[in-house]
């Protein structure tokens, strides 16, 4: 009876080893493209399209300004593991959608932005062209009203690396600690 609890409890060790080991490697060996073209605006009041993922690699996280805790902290998390990089940060951008354009204007973004550091670009634009970006990329999200009239967001809260080709090659989960955070930019910007 204890060696059949034995082999299982292994065999439950072996393949959390893989899926973690594999969380660590590029999907593929080239990495894909996910996404599709685009125009929209920075928090500068610049243009941008897909090109912006091009030529430095890129942690791109899709979120919100009004929400209370995951996406800025989310935000600061991957600045300051870009910032503890010791080689290769010039290499890394921070890009952050908006999944809210109605209420994250340029403006808003304008003045949310510069808090995570000069490296980071926010991004809106017209609600259709926003929401149509975050369903090319797959990302879900959900309105949820609240009590008072207002609303809040339900998303994917999940950071998608690209390389300088603007291909994903990895992401980082908002749970995994900073050390592998870090690990997994310098990984990222080491491979340029």
């Amino acid at each position: 009876m204890w060696g059949i609890g034995f082999v299982l409890l292994l065999g439950l060790a072996f393949s959390v080893s893989e899926y973690l080991a594999r969380q660590w490697m590029p999907r593929t060996q080239t990495g894909f493209e996910i996404g599709a073209p685009f125009q929209l605006t920075d928090h500068t009041g610049q243009i941008v399209t897909e090109e912006i993922f091009t030529g430095r690699a890129s942690a791109v996280f899709f979120g919100f300004t009004h929400c209370p805790e995951i996406c800025p902290t989310t935000l600061n998390d991957l600045a300051n593991a870009r910032q503890a990089l010791a080689e290769g940060r010039e290499k890394l951008q921070i890009v952050f959608i908006t999944l809210d354009p109605e209420r994250d204007t340029v403006e808003v973004l304008k003045d949310f932005i510069p808090y995570f550091g000069e490296q980071v670009t926010g991004i809106t634009g017209k609600p259709e062209n926003v929401l149509q970006l975050a369903r090319d990329w797959g990302i879900f999200w959900e309105r949820i009203q609240t009590s008072g009239g207002g609303y809040t967001l339900d998303h994917t809260a999940t950071v998608f690396l690209l390389n300088e080709q603007g291909r994903m090659t990895g992401t980082i989960d908002i749970a995994e600690p900073p050390d592998v955070v870090e690990a997994k930019l310098k990984k990222l910007v080491t491979r340029l």
